[in-house]
């Protein structure tokens, strides 16, 4: 049977993770609903936007992080080319993880 159309988002999930109580329980709800690979890929792509709000070259991420340039590149276009700069951008600002970037926010 065909696909009818693309489902809505369900924020049931979001506002889960949003009630999280800490650290701890948050790891631990992240490790029963992705599997080890989805959660690597998700710290890996969260490393690479730190990495290159720390102004640091694609050669210097991918030996930290063993992303491929095509994951760089797509980090890039979407927290560096967007015109709002990205949440993951904000984010990575707001916590301080980009010591190496002058711009504020």
């Amino acid at each position: 049977m065909a696909r009818s159309g693309k489902k809505e988002r369900s924020l049931a999930l979001y506002e889960a993770i949003l009630n999280l109580k800490d650290l701890d329980e948050c790891c631990r709800f992240f490790d029963d609903l992705c599997t080890g690979n989805e959660l690597r890929s998700m710290e890996q792509r969260f490393d690479v936007a730190t990495y290159l709000l720390q102004d640091k070259v694609y050669l210097e991420i991918l030996e930290k992080t063993g992303a491929s340039s095509a994951t760089i590149s797509r980090v890039r276009r979407n927290i560096l080319d967007n015109k709002d700069g990205g949440m993951m951008r904000q984010v990575i600002l707001r916590q301080g993880l980009a010591e190496n970037n002058d711009e504020e926010t």
